[in-house]
């Protein structure tokens, strides 16, 4: 499954391929994807805002993607139609980003208004950890039609 996302992000937003994006881990809590320093560097020797960026980004996005498959829906169209992403401290090693899985509740209710009304979004906080301290933190709101 998560091999087969990271084919089509590849294929879909080569960006993530030179990002060097991978997905380690996939639980019913979290999404958990990484990226080396190397491909990502800024000349101040820490990781890129805009990397970092794409990675939260992304790794939001993929979470929607992995509900979207597990409710059954082949084709969906997903977005991020909102985000707010707040620089903490620098990353100096491999960028490890966390993305929760909304609570059961909040799928619900999208199951249900995506049955009704073939539209609906949904809230995806991604966070990347350096060590136990936060680095980046972001929140976004994702669309998703059927």
């Amino acid at each position: 499954m998560l091999e087969d996302l990271q084919k089509k992000l590849y294929s879909e937003i080569p960006l993530t391929k030179y990002m060097q994006l991978k997905f380690t881990l996939v639980n019913e809590k979290s999404l958990i994807s990484t990226a080396p320093l190397t491909p990502n560097i800024n000349d101040k020797g820490t990781a890129f805002a805009g990397s970092l960026s794409t990675l939260v980004t992304i790794s939001a996005w993929s979470v929607c993607y992995l509900i979207v498959k597990k409710l059954a829906y082949e084709n969906a169209m997903i977005a991020v139609i909102k985000s707010d992403t707040s620089y903490r401290a620098p990353v100096t090693d491999t960028l490890n980003c966390e993305t929760i899985f909304p609570k059961e509740e909040e799928i619900e209710l999208l199951k249900d208004k995506l049955k009704k009304k073939k539209s609906a979004s949904i809230k995806i906080n991604s966070n990347i950890f350096q060590d136990d301290t936060l680095c980046v933190e972001f929140k976004g709101v994702y669309v998703i039609k059927v």
